[in-house]
């Protein structure tokens, strides 16, 4: 899991193609992933990005977080692991 990263507050019409171009110029990848609305398909503004190694992982956040990919400053950090709900709460808070 140390080389997943979290890419936040990606543009809209950012593609996973151009995702992974910007990613490229750091170090080989293994995969890309725009995470998109389950109802819609519109890109949600964020994905994950899975580099070969934990060090090309954090050479890209010191390369990339704060750098503009398609006109909007993108935030990078190491992924957190996925809870095994899904991230969703069990309680429907009533």
């Amino acid at each position: 899991m140390e080389n997943k990263l979290f890419v936040g507050n990606l543009a809209f019409s950012v593609t996973e193609d151009a995702l992974r171009d910007a990613f490229n110029a750091v170090g080989p990848i293994s995969s890309v992933k725009i995470v998109k609305d389950r109802d819609t398909g519109r890109a949600r503004g964020f994905g994950f990005v899975e580099m070969e190694s934990a060090a090309l992982a954090n050479q890209a956040i010191s390369a990339l977080n704060g750098t503009d990919i398609e006109g909007r400053q993108v935030a990078v950090s190491l992924a957190k692991p996925q809870t095994s709900n899904g991230g969703r709460s069990s309680s429907r808070g009533w």
